[in-house]
């Protein structure tokens, strides 16, 4: 990953890259979690803290079988009382890695302290807790790549371009000097093989540029990135002109908001930018595993939020009753049919810390047994 401070109050933070195939080896891995995650991390206000309230948004790729894996986005807020994240599933071919590029944003709101979180420039959810930028150099941006299980997973090269947004509302990339990298397996060469080593290189001049990085396991066919979809678009939507975005979305998402007439207004306004990106996928799915048992689901539960299986209460797709988790407006998602977890036990929810809350709520799909959402401790009552 990269770790990044401004120097200066940040109020928007954005990243794009490109929905490469990760894979995952046919194996019986048991209830281990084996998973990948490639993320824009803003950490609104640090002074108490590095780990603080942050709000998180990115690509999630995880084994969810012997040949089965979910695949797609999901952004994610955490807090010192708790989290919650949230799948998405609106947009163009979210689920699918198929290297179409994708952006990932989130912009404060004009008043208060709380965020809004966009996919492919438009709004996917809001933030419920998060701390009050302060004056001076008290946020941070990160972008990077985690694996879990790495012996099982092959990610090729994902080119990550970020940058933030300054208190005027003007994009800047952040100065090489306020970036600094953490690697935490060795570099992939003659002496350090995979599956155990990454590949990076920032590249930069005087400003953050592009960090690229990936996980060797084994060879993965590459695919060409897909042809822009041919649909019926308005010629200009909430002020944005959508041809010139389509086309930049396809060539150079990273200048759009420079480049695209009307969408650097539309972003910090309207927060829904993209006609094309309106669309429904919540269906679609990357892998159908009609074998999803209790058993799985329990299994898997337990292990990504450290409680005891027999802690765990497991209500099948069948019963629509159930605790109900706050729900972001303008997403466009729909979970029904989902395997609802919930426990009163104590867990660090999704957080790698060892701070711990009481308890959970979760719901997984019915098709793949992919984490559709969840909340813990008090972001459980978040409205």
């Amino acid at each position: 990953m990269t770790c990044s401070e401004p120097g200066e109050p940040m109020i928007g933070g954005f990243a794009t890259w490109r929905n490469v195939p990760i894979t995952f080896d046919h194996a019986d891995t048991g209830s281990a979690t084996v998973q990948a995650l490639n993320y824009l991390r803003v950490t609104p206000n640090t002074s108490s803290s590095p780990d603080g309230p942050n709000i998180e948004i990115g690509l999630y790729a995880q084994k969810t079988g012997r040949t089965t894996n979910s695949y797609g986005p999901r952004w994610t807020e955490l807090t010192s009382s708790g989290g919650r994240t949230k799948a998405i599933t609106a947009g163009v071919d979210p689920s699918k890695p198929n290297k179409r590029n994708h952006t990932y944003m989130t912009v404060r709101q004009d008043h208060g302290n709380q965020w809004d979180v966009l996919y492919d420039f438009n709004k996917v959810g809001s933030t419920t807790s998060q701390l009050k930028v302060l004056g001076g150099a008290t946020n941070r941006i990160d972008v990077g790549l985690e694996v879990t299980g790495p012996q099982y997973i092959d990610v090729p090269a994902i080119s990550n371009r970020m940058q933030y947004m300054t208190g005027n509302k003007v994009w800047e990339r952040v100065a090489t000097r306020n970036v600094a990298k953490s690697v935490t397996l060795p570099t992939c060469s003659s002496s350090s093989r995979p599956p155990s080593c990454f590949t990076t290189k920032l590249t930069d001049s005087t400003n953050f540029t592009q960090w690229t990085v990936s996980k060797p396991r084994q060879h993965a066919a590459a695919l060409a990135a897909p042809a822009a979809a041919a649909t019926s678009l308005p010629a200009t939507f909430n002020g944005v002109d959508q041809q010139a975005l389509q086309s930049c979305m396809d060539d150079d998402p990273d200048s759009c908001l420079t480049s695209v007439p009307g969408l650097a207004e539309c972003v910090t306004t309207a927060r829904i930018c993209n006609a094309a990106a309106l669309q429904d996928a919540a269906a679609d799915d990357t892998t159908t595993d009609p074998g999803v048992t209790a058993a799985d689901i329990r299994d898997q539960a337990a292990t990504a939020f450290d409680v005891p299986a027999g802690d765990l209460t497991v209500a099948p797709p069948a019963l629509p009753t159930g605790p109900r988790i706050s729900r972001s407006e303008a997403d466009g998602s729909s979970i029904g049919g989902a395997w609802a977890v919930t426990s009163t036990h104590s867990t660090p929810g999704l957080q790698h810390t060892d701070q711990r809350f009481d308890g959970f709520t979760a719901r997984y799909s019915a098709r793949t047994g992919a984490l559709l959402e969840a909340c813990w401790g008090d972001l459980c009552d978040a409205s």
